[in-house]
């Protein structure tokens, strides 16, 4: 088991931050998204990993710029074997250099396929029959680093966004544990690219 920093926001990340908890790795903190204003009050909402964490009270940061040498500081105290982000934000270079074997990321498409926000909308408007998702290693590119693995879904012909997004939720939680505890293992990564959506 891995000592880790999760990092994600919405829904979409929630069953993958579950089910490490469940396997027993150590979460020696959630970053999130800072609390977001919403609702006729305008009073301010914490994103579903945010609520989670506090439900479990797990350490929780919300930090509203990521190249605040604070948090670099702080993260570098934590002395976490790896990064494990969904659906978060772009990590500076000054925080990639920090977990002892990188930053291992779930990304909602068959890469090198909709890198990028919005994957899953833009393969439904692309008409696209089937998408994925894929692990890889992070690097200062965006969503262009080392691929560990990938599964394949079928797309519905009346799908929706949310129904896709849901099953894609459900699949990528182990896909992502998968990954994690490969590179924890330090098991050589002969995986192969990602096939193509299209």
């Amino acid at each position: 088991m891995g000592r880790l920093v999760f990092m994600g926001s919405p829904e979409f990340a929630l069953p993958a931050l579950r089910l490490l908890l469940e396997q027993g790795h150590e979460l020696a903190l959630v970053l999130s998204r800072p609390d977001q204003p919403a609702g006729r009050g305008r009073g301010l909402c914490p994103t579903a990993v945010s609520v989670f964490a506090r439900e479990r009270g797990l350490p929780l940061e919300t930090p509203p710029r990521l190249r605040d040498p604070g948090l670099r500081e702080r993260l570098s105290a934590l002395a976490v074997d790896l990064f494990v982000v969904v659906a978060y934000r772009i990590l500076p270079p000054s925080l990639l250099e920090i977990p002892r074997l990188g930053s291992v990321n779930l990304h909602g498409s068959l890469l090198p396929w909709y890198r990028g926000a919005a994957p899953i909308e833009r393969a439904l408007l692309d008409g696209a029959t089937r998408t994925g998702l894929t692990t890889f290693l992070l690097e200062r590119g965006v969503d262009t680093g080392r691929v560990l693995e990938s599964t394949e879904l079928e797309i519905g012909p009346l799908e929706t966004a949310g129904e896709l997004r849901a099953r894609m939720c459900r699949a990528g939680a182990p896909l992502l544990a998968s990954s994690v505890a490969a590179v924890l293992a330090a098991s050589p990564f002969r995986f192969p690219a990602a096939p193509r959506s299209g």
